[in-house]
């Protein structure tokens, strides 16, 4: 054990709510300490199904929580897939993983079947551990911890620091981690994020449970782990960043085309579709409405770098918005599922409009006395929901049947029924 692990082992030395200890004088001389080097070094990257069956192994015989970490290829690759995992559990040590040498690890997800998963923003990873057989049966969520429990900074290296005391080396956060071979630095950088997980966990779990947040903490924890995957979004080319500029029905085919054209394109050689076509030029397409191959080489993100049979694929995809039949045309805006934006409540419900400000100054009053986010207390979309359309008789028992059908857990009903009850009933 290291200098640095047998300091992190002292318990003295932690911190809770993300601020230095009441004694001046200790936590002057307690400055935070780098976190340099894994205890037991950086473990050899499993690669073949014999090292895989070995680490299941170890990791079946091991004790206690398993911490997990994924880093993805985000702004390199096409989708989410995870290029390598990490996990440390007692007994077992570290290990590192590489999905794309062994893309399926269903046999180390039933190892840990009944295992408490930690993860930091787990909701980042799920989904790329969903894909390659890995999905745990409980887990505790130590960004989310974080923000139940009223820290004002909830990244994890932030979170180390102020809870354990170690500083974590963050600068390989956004590297491309579908290279090959994964550099030492980043290894090392890997090992490291789950070294503490589990001990900022241990710390966090006292926290809340000193702050009475504890049930809480795990009904939401028990909630992440119970989502279904996410539903595939609808039209999602209307996302392109700059839309907002867009507003004639024939500029939005035209979005539409050089999107799913890029989105081709970008999955068949699986590269971001950033690095394929920039959104600021699909946007400026989509404004011009170029009728050749020139005009369209004059625009922004179209320039000389661009070779012609590039620019011709992208004039395609012009030529087939500008043909298209006016019947053919995509809608300006989304359908609306929901309330209409709040801007516009007033003109069209003023009641309403009246019901959702009292409604948000009783949420934020109480998030403050709870000392965290409002979003955390209730999400924004329930509160607009239940203002817009709130229950034919406004009661305790009416509100929280109204809540749960939108998904809140028994803390939240809890907490909220008694302030958004007087705030409908105003």
């Amino acid at each position: 054990m290291t200098d640095a692990q047998e300091t992190a082992a002292d318990s003295s030395l932690r911190t809770t709510g993300g601020t230095p200890p009441d004694d001046a004088e200790s936590s002057a001389t307690e400055a935070p300490i780098p976190l340099l080097e894994p205890r037991e070094g950086i473990p050899p990257v499993v690669t073949d199904e014999a090292a895989l069956a070995r680490v299941i192994a170890a990791f079946a015989a091991g004790s206690g929580p398993v911490a997990v970490d994924a880093e993805r290829a985000s702004g390199y690759r096409y989708g989410q897939r995870a290029y390598l995992v990490q996990l440390r559990r007692e007994g077992a040590g570290t290990a590192l993983i590489d999905p794309v040498a062994c893309p399926d690890l269903s046999g180390l997800g039933e190892a840990l079947a009944g295992v408490e998963w930690v993860l930091h923003a787990a909701t980042q990873d799920l989904p790329c551990l969903r894909e390659i057989g890995m999905l745990p049966s409980s887990l505790f969520d130590t960004e989310l911890a974080g923000r139940l429990a009223g820290f004002p900074r909830v990244g994890l290296g932030a979170m180390v620091e102020g809870v354990l005391g170690f500083v974590l080396e963050k600068g390989h956060s956004a590297v491309d981690w579908s290279t090959r071979p994964l550099p030492e630095p980043w290894l090392r950088y890997a090992a490291l994020d789950v070294e503490l997980l589990v001990d900022l966990r241990d710390a966090l779990e006292k926290e809340l449970e000193r702050q009475g947040k504890l049930e809480w903490a795990r009904q939401e924890f028990d909630a992440i782990a119970a989502a279904p995957p996410a539903e595939p979004r609808k039209d999602p080319w209307r996302r392109t960043s700059g839309m907002h500029k867009v507003r004639r029905r024939r500029q939005l085919a035209v979005v539409r085309e050089l999107w799913e054209t890029r989105d081709r394109i970008a999955q068949k050689r699986d590269v971001s579709p950033g690095k394929v076509l920039s959104d600021t030029a699909i946007v400026e397409a989509a404004l011009a409405l170029p009728p050749n191959v020139h005009v369209l080489a004059g625009l922004n993100g179209f320039g000389h770098r661009m070779g012609r049979r590039q620019l011709e694929q992208w004039q395609t995809a012009v030529d087939r918005a500008r043909a298209l039949p006016d019947s053919a045309l995509p809608q300006p805006g989304q359908p609306v599922t929901g309330p209409p934006p709040p801007r516009a409540w007033a003109d069209k419900d003023p009641a309403a409009a009246a019901r959702l400000s009292a409604a948000r100054a009783a949420v934020s009053a109480l998030a403050e006395e709870l000392n965290m986010p409002q979003e955390n207390l209730i999400t924004p979309d329930t509160v607009r929901r239940l203002c817009w359309e709130p229950p034919r008789v406004v009661d305790a028992e009416s509100v929280a049947d109204a809540l749960v059908a939108y998904g809140a857990r028994p803390w939240q009903i809890e907490q909220v029924t008694p302030a958004l009850l007087t705030a409908l009933s105003a």
